[in-house]
């Protein structure tokens, strides 16, 4: 077959929805003419099937020879995997949920979020971006008010459930703190998220996020006075040579948590180039601010929040803490973490927003600081607490302790009470089983017969006299039976009851005509 053949359309369709397994062939539609190239195209099977499909299978066998016109072959490039969106790490607040699903929201308007880079901390905190959103789109503010709904439900249920809890006698509701709950919203318009809302968003979570670390140490301090409390009342509950024994193991696990290598600073020098050498794969003599900051930007947002900031430690507490160890306790390690970062932020965040710029971080490392060697303390190397905070910490578990024992005893006395008073309950119950029993049997015993009744509905009534039995004659007296006198009273017996039945009957009518 000569290549100058002209295919018709309707062989050009079915090559063109021919693949091949060895590669991927396109073809347009048209003449193909090559006065160089022979190639021979064989088709197989053509099957018309329902419904004017066709199944074509087609081996091509061609051979190029010489120097001829190729075939372009077009291949799909391949689609690039979108990444996950990173998810936001918690901020620990009550409200987290609500406030990341706002900023998410607010972040889909392209003008709220040009606004929102272009400003500052103060701007953030003033109240003054929560302006802009009158001007969001009309689909941006709806889902902001359905938000807004869920929270305001949301709330409502957490504080039913606590009323349900402490309702009790005698039992206080703290409703300041009930109310306190709705600080990052306005309680007064439940039904549509307004500029007030964003405000008070804004607000809430700044003085609350400040306060958090303050929270988080306080609960620390009383974790490590806890501990100490529990070992000293256990090493009283021991005899002398058991507590030396145990006092030596304490001092041993403290001098081997101890046993480990430097611990820089964090954000200096040292503490970065280990970074940028151990994690990032890097010559540390290369050392780039810039580089650097990019490589964490993990989100690439173009600052390092606190999670992104926290991440950085986690070659130097690995040098302390093993969760393998004893000695090691990993509640001392995410206070550690927490200072470091505080350590970071006090000397780089320059507007206290909690977050760091490129421009913040490079300024850190033109710092004299930054370049000069030392060591960091770690947590069991400080004072944590004081002999006094223990003190004053061990009287209020004391008097803790005392009102549980006292709470304790109420509810044993309440429980035995509820006992006996089940006990008596079932007395009663059982007394009371056996008072119907005997009613029932006495209405069966007592079950009154009913009248006989004639044809016509009236009542029969027995003659009294039909029970009367005849009396006996008495011992010694003498019957003889020709006498008149000595003759039997039958008749005017007979009459005396046949008079006393009609009499009954008259009586009887005119009941018997009420009832009908």
């Amino acid at each position: 077959m000569d290549t100058s053949a002209t295919l018709t359309s309707e062989y050009c369709d079915c090559i063109d929805r021919c693949s091949c397994d060895w590669g991927d062939v396109t073809r347009r539609k048209g003449v193909v003419e090559s006065n160089e190239t022979n190639a021979v195209f064989q088709f197989i099977h053509i099957k018309k099937t329902r419904g004017n499909r066709m199944k074509i299978h087609l081996i091509l066998l061609s051979c190029f020879l010489g120097l001829g016109l190729t075939v372009p072959i077009e291949r799909p490039t391949p689609k690039k995997e979108t990444e996950p969106p990173r998810e936001t790490a918690d901020t620990g607040l009550y409200y987290d949920r609500y406030l990341r699903e706002v900023i998410d929201v607010l972040e889909t308007d392209g003008h709220f979020r040009e606004k929102l880079q272009a400003a500052n901390a103060d701007d953030i905190k003033s109240g003054k971006l929560s302006k802009e959103l009158d001007f969001v789109s009309h689909h941006v503010r709806t889902k902001l008010d359905e938000l807004k709904r869920q929270e305001v439900s949301r709330l409502r249920m957490l504080i039913k459930a606590k009323m349900d809890a402490t309702m009790e006698e005698n039992v206080q509701i703290d409703h300041v703190a009930l109310l306190k709950q709705f600080e990052h919203l306005d309680s007064q318009n439940q039904h549509t998220f307004e500029a007030r809302d964003l405000e008070l968003l804004i607000k809430a979570a700044t003085a609350d996020l400040e306060n958090y670390d303050a929270a988080r140490h306080e609960e620390f301090k009383r974790y490590e006075m806890l501990k100490e409390h529990e070992r000293r009342e256990y090493l009283k509950s021991l005899d002398e040579e058991k507590r030396r024994q145990e006092e030596a193991r304490f001092e041993e696990m403290k001098k081997k948590h101890k046993e480990h290598p430097k611990v820089n600073v964090p954000g200096s020098k040292d503490q970065l180039t280990e970074v940028w050498e151990e994690t990032d794969g890097l010559d540390p003599n290369e050392f780039n601010p810039k580089t650097f900051f990019n490589l964490h930007d993990t989100n690439g947002d173009r600052v390092l929040d606190e999670q992104e900031l926290e991440a950085l430690f986690t070659k130097e507490l690995e040098k302390v803490y093993d969760p393998k160890n004893e000695e090691d306790d990993m509640i001392q390690m995410e206070e550690e973490r927490l200072r470091m970062r505080e350590h970071v932020m006090k000397n780089v965040d320059v507007n206290h927003d909690r977050l760091v710029t490129l421009e913040e971080f490079i300024k850190s490392t033109e710092r004299r600081e930054f370049n000069e060697p030392g060591g960091w303390e770690t947590v069991d190397e400080t004072q944590i607490y004081t002999e006094e905070e223990l003190r004053r910490f061990e009287q209020e578990l004391t008097a803790q302790e005392a009102a549980l024992n006292k709470r304790a005893e109420e509810l044993r006395q309440e429980h035995e009470n509820l006992q006996q008073r089940q006990i008596e309950l079932n007395v009663q119950k059982k007394e009371y089983q056996q008072a119907v029993m005997q009613m029932e049997q006495k209405k069966a015993q007592q079950a009154v017969a009913v009248p006989p009744a004639g044809p016509n509905g009236e009542l029969k009534f027995q003659p009294q006299g039909s029970e009367v039995k005849p009396e006996e004659p008495h011992h010694g007296s003498e019957v003889h039976p020709g006498a008149p006198s000595d003759a039997p009273d039958h008749p005017p017996v007979q009459k005396d009851q046949e008079s006393h039945q009609v009499q009954s009957i008259k009586e009887a009518e005119p009941a018997h005509s009420d009832q009908k």
